[in-house]
């Protein structure tokens, strides 16, 4: 929600001052500005980027407005859970709770604890997974902060483009207004789409990683623990710790 109403009142700020300042918004809308603008950022960041890592960055845009449900409190307890018949019945009775897991990272740590895993040994394991995972992750992120430093420039091009289009009509004054305009509202599209989309969309996508990360890892230091057989009720003070 929060996103949604930064945007949008980034946006109504910009168009708002327009309107304070005795502007119209008609000279705000310039199609030819907005396409070298949108193409060039697009074009710059498909020739950066591999198609996987574009696609996946295109896709993750939805973790702006919808992150992915993490609720470490639903978590700390099912972990809490886990230890309990871990120390009452042993290490094969996690057996039956693989099955009721959605998630296949803790799932497969599950099954390595009651394969009788080594501690550490099963942290490895898992944190290669989890490495290998934030790896991906801030590549797609990237995709975005990228956009955000192409944009301004592209932007700038726009701009000399429409100069140098004024420069070849200085003999129809007609013509002089259109390139203007194109000129000065391109630098508007670059600069405002960097700084009001593209930048604001990779910020708020680290900060959404750094949150999965950090659910993973104390996953892991759950599962450890069970495999050392700590107390369930030090366990879960340890694992409150990740997000006090």
């Amino acid at each position: 929600m929060i996103s949604i109403a930064g945007l949008l009142l980034g946006l109504a700020a910009v168009v708002g001052g327009q309107i304070l300042e005795g502007g119209h918004l008609d000279s705000l809308v310039q199609p030819a500005a907005f396409l070298i603008v949108v193409g060039g950022t697009l074009g710059a960041v498909m020739l950066q980027s591999p198609l996987r890592v574009f696609r996946d960055g295109i896709k993750m845009v939805s973790w702006v407005f919808f992150p992915p449900g993490t609720d470490p409190q639903k978590l700390i307890a099912e972990i809490c859970h886990w230890s309990q018949i871990a120390r009452k019945e042993g290490l094969l009775a996690l057996e039956g709770q693989i099955a009721t897991l959605t998630d296949p990272f803790a799932a497969k740590g599950l099954q390595l604890l009651v394969d009788g895993a080594e501690p550490e040994r099963l942290r490895e394991v898992l944190e290669v997974d989890i490495s290998a995972r934030e790896s991906s992750l801030k590549a797609a992120a990237r995709v975005w902060e990228s956009a955000g430093g192409y944009s301004p420039t592209i932007g700038i091009i726009g701009a000399v483009m429409g100069l140098i289009h004024v420069m070849e009509n200085l003999s129809d004054p007609s013509k002089l207004g259109s390139g203007i305009a194109v000129a000065f509202v391109a630098t508007i599209y670059g600069v405002g789409a960097a700084n009001l989309i593209f930048l604001p969309i990779a910020k708020k996508l680290m900060a959404n990683i750094a949150r999965v990360i950090t659910i993973r890892e104390m996953l892991v230091d759950g599962l450890v623990g069970i495999a050392n057989g700590d107390n369930p009720r030090l366990l879960e003070s340890r694992l409150q710790g990740y997000f006090v």
